[in-house]
């Protein structure tokens, strides 16, 4: 019996000396509760990225931060919210698995090898390979040919390259820089009121697969956003200077909602000082026709400004529609 008092005795006291130590500090017991179980509340600032559908390493759970990016220059609301599909595309990744995936900087050229239907192997090859991150080298066989230009600087030319353009009743895509719409609007506002893709050929015109995830975000979204807010125009399409890319940027570019456009035919046109003799250029690229050729010309040339028409005639000639790629 003596034992059994005891033992109540003790009980009682350890209750009272538990009462009076929450008496003092009434958040220890909640704050002890929240640490042991594990239910962390993150502060709204550092909360876990949501998931995503594909991520670059299924076996890694670990929780991230989300990156967020200076907003002086790129403002935060313009940038797609992390985890979702901007474009309806394939594949997207968060900010912190974009910077897990392959940067590997990779040249592009199409390859002189053709198929039966004159199309690039080489630029068929990396569309089986590429394509899930919206990215084109080339276009599907369907009867398609797409023109596009590229406005690194203005040469003088792209007026008559809309003359041209317009008379044909054909529309192009022009990708442009920043400093070519600062110091071009006329031309800008033009190609869109004529109908006109504008696409993005990024601020400075640098190798997207050797700058940071960030940097190439800034790369893309400050030009976007000074043609949004001067041009009233929002851009969908990028063209990575030099054609230079790597899996990372590529989807760097499909997570802001952008296709990245290659192409599967180009030759040495962008150089003013050394243009091929027109005939020759005529032949050469007439000569390389093909279904959902995606052809880049540059507008500096003097020499595609002089046969643009003729090179249009011969495309129609052949069968092929000239379309706007989009």
């Amino acid at each position: 019996m003596t034992k059994r008092v005891l033992a109540c005795l003790v009980t009682l006291l350890m209750t009272l000396s538990v009462l009076v130590s929450c008496a003092e500090n009434p958040e220890g017991i909640k704050g002890q509760n929240t640490e042991n179980t594990g239910a962390a509340t993150y502060p709204s600032d550092t909360s876990p990225e949501p998931e995503i559908s594909q991520p670059v390493d299924p076996s890694d759970d670990e929780t991230i931060p989300e990156d967020t990016l200076p907003a002086e220059t790129v403002p935060q609301e313009s940038l797609p919210e992390i985890g979702t599909d901007p474009g309806g595309f394939g594949q997207i990744f968060s900010i912190a698995e974009l910077k897990e995936l392959d940067s590997t900087k990779k040249g592009y050229g199409p390859g002189a090898q053709v198929d039966g239907s004159n199309r690039p192997l080489g630029a068929i090859t990396l569309q089986e390979r590429y394509g899930e991150y919206d990215a084109y080298f080339i276009a599907p066989d369907d009867g398609a040919l797409y023109l596009t230009f590229d406005e690194g600087y203005e040469n003088g030319y792209t007026s008559t390259i809309l003359d041209v353009l317009k008379e044909k009743n054909v529309k192009a895509v022009f990708f442009v820089t920043l400093s070519y719409c600062k110091k071009n609007p006329n031309l800008v506002r033009r190609m869109i009121d004529e109908g006109h893709a504008v696409g993005n050929h990024s601020v400075s015109h640098l190798s997207m697969p050797t700058l940071s995830v960030e940097t190439m975000i800034d790369e893309v979204m400050v030009l976007h956003d000074y043609v949004l807010e001067n041009f009233d125009y929002e851009m969908h399409l990028f063209r990575p200077p030099m054609g230079e890319y790597s899996k990372q940027s590529l989807a760097v570019l499909q997570y802001l909602g952008y296709k990245t456009v290659e192409w599967s035919f180009a030759y040495a046109d962008y150089d003013t000082a050394n243009q091929m003799d027109p005939d020759k250029a005529y032949a050469k690229v007439v000569g390389a026709a093909h279904g959902g050729g995606i052809f880049l010309l540059h507008a500096v040339s003097k020499t595609n400004t002089e046969i643009l028409g003729d090179v249009i005639d011969e495309f129609q000639r052949q069968g092929y529609n000239l379309a706007l790629f989009s």
